[in-house]
């Protein structure tokens, strides 16, 4: 499975969002300070996701909610309640 996610910076509250094979590693690693360009707004809060059953489906997602702001408003909509 891959995944698609969304991550809350406990620090300054902004999103963050990406795609991976492994969930539960991925996000150890970023609340471990191991992804240099994100590590000074550890630690992070896992607040979606969306499972996959291929690669290239999970990374069409993550650049359609990285690049289309219709499609990230529309999520933020339905997770609007994790964001407080």
């Amino acid at each position: 499975m891959f995944y698609v996610y969304v991550l809350k910076s406990e620090v300054d509250k902004k999103l963050y969002i990406g795609y991976t094979d492994d969930l539960k590693r991925r996000i150890s690693e970023y609340n471990q300070g191991k992804t240099k360009s994100i590590k000074h707004r550890m630690p992070f809060e896992l607040i979606y996701y969306e499972a996959y059953k291929n690669k290239t489906d999970a990374r069409k997602r993550e650049i359609e909610l990285k690049n289309n702001s219709y499609q990230k408003e529309q999520l933020l909509k339905k997770i609007g309640n994790s964001l407080n």
